[in-house]
């Protein structure tokens, strides 16, 4: 079996949403998230296409971004190609659904960012 996901953000809404609340950064994204997105020239882009990247891999699951999305439950590590860590109660929705791969692929132009994710059972 194999599911996708995907999402599309603007750049500047998490631009805006990094600005006004202060606790953004740590309700969505691990510390190492954070590092790395702090560490790149342009950190708002680096934090939407994570952002885009977890909603897409939430759906490919089936979870979706229902209220109970648990944000820090998928991390985006790795690069230059990412990979998904899964913890938590999303780590167990994948498992009891069998889907035990799950490749992504993250881009952004100046205003966007655009995730999907593929999971699969194989």
């Amino acid at each position: 079996m194999i599911r996708i996901g995907t999402d599309l953000i603007e750049i500047g809404r998490i631009r805006r949403s990094l600005d006004r609340y202060a606790g953004f950064r740590d309700r969505c994204f691990t510390e190492a998230e954070q590092a790395y997105c702090e560490s790149r020239p342009n950190p708002a882009e680096s934090y939407a296409g994570r952002f885009a990247g977890k909603e897409a891999v939430g759906k490919a699951l089936g979870f979706g971004v229902a209220r109970a999305f648990a944000w820090k439950e998928i991390e985006i590590v790795g690069r230059p190609k990412p990979s998904v860590r899964l913890s938590g109660r999303l780590a167990a929705v994948a498992e009891r659904s069998g889907m035990r791969e799950i490749d992504l692929s993250m881009t952004h132009s100046r205003e966007l960012a655009q995730a999907v994710a593929v999971a699969s059972d194989v």
